[in-house]
């Protein structure tokens, strides 16, 4: 229930199959997230419609609301938000990051004061594992220790250190809780260490260690290192990763990121930027972010993207998603989050192509070259 076939590689790029419970997962793939069980402003038939083949969802996020046993009572996350493909669950572990002033880390875990009654919430490895196991996705992660990208050695050591250590605690438990049922549910681990090279090598060997696993997760990157730090992080990292094994960089999710990341081996994504930006009116588009509040935009009747093939796209005029923007009509939302959802699906599809025929490079080379030269104009 758990495999990955690598169809073929064009340097460190790589095009394979991901099979999961739920259905399988042609990479490199995007997969939007839906925090609290729904992918913001989209339905799982929007998603269906663009080729969505996996989605996220958050531990902490629906541990605090509704709460597991709501999402149990009412037959597991699947059925929860509609989703009959395969799901993958963050662990908490983000929200160690993104929470900092609404949580304190020990090596047992992590204690969160709720954002949304400031009750208490104690996360260990061991309840991370207990909660996506009653929530019920394809893919359960390990619980980490996220600091942020400009983070010193000295910190950066600290949170690889209790990350390994909370690893080993999680994959105990999971294989408790999954001894029943070991085609349920598949546990990936997080390489942590921040933007040093030796870091990184030694996350990698520690989690290899406590082994085998059907997918690895990248972490810790895209949390305020810049661009150039990232990129030379995934290329360090690249030829200590198994070539078999499917590579998941947490977090990533602009265009160029997401192909500079597949050019140095990686095959899944995720980020909030596609909708969070479409809720806010900024569209991704193949010369670069439109901003449709623009007022260059009040009687343009082209489409937002005219190589699109979405029903935003193939419908409506970019003087009318203006409208809608400057209307405060919710309509806006959905079309613009669908648009940008379905730009990153592409991008990954036509990625995926151009490794199997043997074009990834040129083809990525001159996109880029396009992107930024269109961005900057």
């Amino acid at each position: 229930m758990f495999s990955f076939h690598l169809e073929a590689t064009l340097g460190r790029a790589r095009a394979g199959t991901l099979t999961l419970p739920h259905g399988t997962v042609e990479t490199p793939a995007f997969m939007p997230v839906g925090t609290q069980g729904t992918v913001r402003a989209l339905s799982p038939f929007d998603l269906r419609a663009i080729g969505t083949r996996m989605v996220l969802a958050n531990t902490y996020h629906l541990h605090v609301r509704p709460g597991e046993d709501v999402v149990v009572a009412l037959g597991g996350l699947h059925r929860f938000m509609g989703w009959d493909g395969p799901i993958l669950t963050d662990s908490g572990g983000f929200q160690i990051f993104s929470l900092d002033g609404f949580r304190r880390v020990d090596d047992d875990g992590v204690e969160f004061q709720s954002h949304v009654d400031g009750g208490r919430r104690r996360l260990t490895p061991e309840r991370a594992m207990e909660i996506q196991w009653a929530l019920g996705p394809d893919v359960a992660m390990a619980l980490d220790h996220v600091v942020a990208g400009t983070t010193d050695a000295t910190g950066a050591t600290d949170a690889l250190e209790r990350t390994t250590r909370w690893l080993a605690r999680a994959r105990r438990r999971h294989a408790e809780l999954s001894a029943t049922a070991p085609d349920r549910q598949t546990l990936w681990p997080i390489v942590q260490g921040g933007v040093y090279p030796d870091l990184r090598a030694r996350a990698v060997d520690e989690v290899l260690a406590l082994g085998p696993w059907t997918g690895i997760a990248v972490g810790g990157l895209a949390v305020g290192e810049p661009r150039a730090a990232m990129y030379a992080t995934l290329e360090g990292l690249e030829p200590a990763l198994p070539a078999g094994t499917p590579r998941y960089l947490m977090g990533v999710g602009f265009p160029e990121d997401l192909l500079e990341a597949v050019a140095r081996g990686m095959d899944l994504f995720d980020c909030v930027a596609p909708t969070r930006n479409g809720r806010n009116g900024q569209a991704f588009a193949p010369d670069g972010a439109v901003n449709l509040r623009n007022a260059a935009h009040r009687t343009d009747a082209a489409p937002l993207d005219a190589s699109c093939d979405c029903e935003t796209c193939r419908t409506y005029s970019r003087g009318y998603l203006r409208h809608l923007f400057v209307a405060d009509e919710l309509l806006g939302l959905r079309l613009l989050s669908l648009h940008n959802v379905r730009f990153l699906i592409r991008l990954g599809e036509e990625a995926r192509r151009r490794v199997l025929d043997g074009t990834f490079d040129a083809w990525r080379r001159e996109w880029l070259a396009h992107y930024h030269t269109r961005s900057a104009a």
